[in-house]
């Protein structure tokens, strides 16, 4: 059963109070709060048998390198890839997405190239593409979000051709919760010849993900939204290509064998992880994975559109808010961005925090989208397994103050 009261039991974090009144985290968005269990597994590690990993033979140092490769496994069944050797460890999504714009971008995308992103990507799925585009004399085309918030598929059809090398797409907008069709994205991709990378930072710790159904080439998300630590993050890659990809970077452990005339490389995944790995934080990881299987994805996400349905319905009501991005909950996730009336979001903040409630504020990453809605920013309320629907109502009354206070 999913049971939000027992869940919350698992944060002590959520039992306190801000200003003197009850905390309601609505940021999990930004970063997600972290159960016991994934506290208790990293504090072990430390306690108990930290070492570096892979090297040593003594005891500590094979216990915290099968605690680590345990980690990779639970990680690879997660989302379903066909092998652990196709997970890689990173520090964050961010540097997923750069791990394939230098491996990957440097050595296949050309002048006269296409890379074909969304108007709604996150700075981190943007910015790489525009440098690996100014480098190579590619070019990246935008493909629209309509007036609803959807991905235009009609433009997408009328963009994907021969030119395109690289498709890369939210799998669910951090400011829209839009959800983007990636399988079919990546049919259609595949079909002209082009290579699909997808950021799942948003929807890996939401709903659930299957890189094999989706068949993506790519996908990149980070641990510290998933209920995970920071510090580690997660790159799949289809094994033939990152067989075929150079390092990301050099020395330490991603060597087989250095001489005075060169070096050669280990196996997969280590080939991209150079130098002492981020040991505890995987190991934290690999306890919010286990966190999560035993929610269940699916009522996870069944959880998450239950409150997304109830938000619409109970801030629609507030006077001279507008919410932004698809209307329907099955279609997006539980990231909720609007404005309230002239209000600037940093100062709707700064009122709801004296109310003991935690949102979002500001462009979010996605300054170019923001652009487009013609605003400089919004303020963004985001769900997750510990939400429940009182703490969308203590945001309304809390909207309904800032009302009064700025007399709209």
């Amino acid at each position: 059963m999913f049971d939000v009261d027992t869940i919350r039991q698992d944060f002590p974090i959520l039992n306190q109070k801000v200003n003197g009144k009850p905390l309601v985290y609505l940021d999990s968005g930004a970063s997600s709060q972290k159960p016991s269990s994934v506290v208790q597994a990293m504090d072990e590690c430390y306690r108990t048998y930290y070492a570096n990993v892979h090297r040593g033979i003594y005891q500590f140092s094979e216990k915290a390198s099968a605690a680590y490769e345990g980690a990779r496994k639970k990680v690879a069944r997660f989302i379903n890839a066909k092998s652990w050797r196709e997970v890689i460890f990173t520090r964050n999504a961010t540097e997923s997405i750069n791990l394939v714009a230098y491996a990957w971008g440097r050595h296949n995308v050309k002048a006269g190239d296409t890379i074909l992103i969304t108007e709604m990507e996150h700075h981190a799925n943007m910015v790489p593409w525009q440098q690996l585009a100014a480098e190579t004399g590619a070019r990246v085309a935008y493909i629209p979000v309509d007036g609803r918030g959807y991905c235009d598929m009609a433009a997408f059809d009328r963009m994907i051709n021969d030119s395109v090398r690289l498709v890369a797409v939210t799998q669910m907008s951090n400011v829209l919760g839009t959800v983007t069709p990636v399988g079919e994205i990546a049919a259609k991709a595949h079909a002209v010849g082009a290579l699909v990378l997808v950021d799942g930072a948003q929807a890996v710790p939401h709903m659930p993900t299957d890189v094999q159904a989706f068949d993506v080439d790519f996908l990149a998300f980070s641990g510290h939204k998933m209920l995970g630590p920071t510090g580690i993050g997660v790159l799949y890659g289809k094994r033939e290509i990152l067989q075929e990809m150079p390092p990301f970077l050099t020395g330490g452990d991603m060597i087989r064998q250095v001489t005075f005339e060169g070096a050669e490389w280990n196996d997969l995944p280590w080939k991209f992880e150079a130098g002492t790995p981020a040991i505890v934080e995987a190991i934290g990881l690999g306890a919010a994975v286990d966190y999560l299987n035993r929610l269940g994805m699916h009522q996870v996400r069944k959880h998450e559109i239950e409150l997304t349905a109830y938000a619409f319905d109970q801030l629609g009501q507030v006077e001279g808010i507008r919410i932004y991005g698809p209307p329907d909950p099955t279609a997006r996730g539980g990231a909720v961005a609007f404005t309230l009336g002239d209000i600037h979001p940093h100062d709707l903040a700064t009122i709801l925090d004296r109310e003991g409630i935690a949102i979002r504020a500001g462009h979010h990453c996605a300054m170019p989208l923001h652009q487009k809605l013609g605003l400089t920013a919004t303020a963004r309320a985001s769900f997750y397994i510990y939400n429940r629907p009182s703490d969308i109502d203590r945001l309304v009354e809390a909207l309904d103050k800032a009302r009064e206070l700025f007399s709209i």
